[in-house]
């Protein structure tokens, strides 16, 4: 059975992460890349976002029960698979894993175009992922 209060306080984070990412994101790429500090902001605070997501998809398989995955990618694949999160928000996270994966090992220069369209088009994709978990937890209780 799943952690019903461990999912909400991560949920909490994820909320708290994507309001930082919209504090400090900037209208275009290039004001975003001409400030550092910035760019920083919304790139850590978009990695530990995805980093969250991958946390609420780890502990909901393992509390249910379900294979493990074999990486944070299909993490988010299991749960699509099991009706937890919609197909196309399973596969919006797959691909927000690269982005964490970029910031979080430094995977040669950041993209701030990719920075930039994740800090504004991206955060929809993880409030849909949350959404979507606290409604699968919500009809569970």
């Amino acid at each position: 059975m799943v952690d019903a209060d461990l999912v909400s306080a991560k949920l909490a984070e994820l909320a708290e992460r994507v309001a930082r990412v919209k504090r400090h994101r900037k209208d275009g790429v290039d004001a975003l890349a001409a400030d550092a500090d910035a760019l920083d902001l919304v790139s850590f605070n978009l990695m530990l976002a995805v980093q969250v997501c991958a946390d609420v998809a780890s502990h909901i398989i393992a509390d249910e029960g379900w294979p493990a995955a074999g990486s944070l990618a299909d993490a988010f694949h299991r749960l699509g698979e099991q009706g937890v999160i919609r197909d196309e928000t399973a596969e919006t996270m797959k691909r927000a894993v690269g982005l964490r994966n970029v910031v979080a090992h430094g995977y040669g220069r950041v993209d701030t175009a990719m920075v930039h369209s994740a800090c504004h088009g991206g955060v929809a994709d993880l409030d849909a992922f949350a959404r979507e978990v606290a409604r699968w937890v919500a009809a569970r209780g």
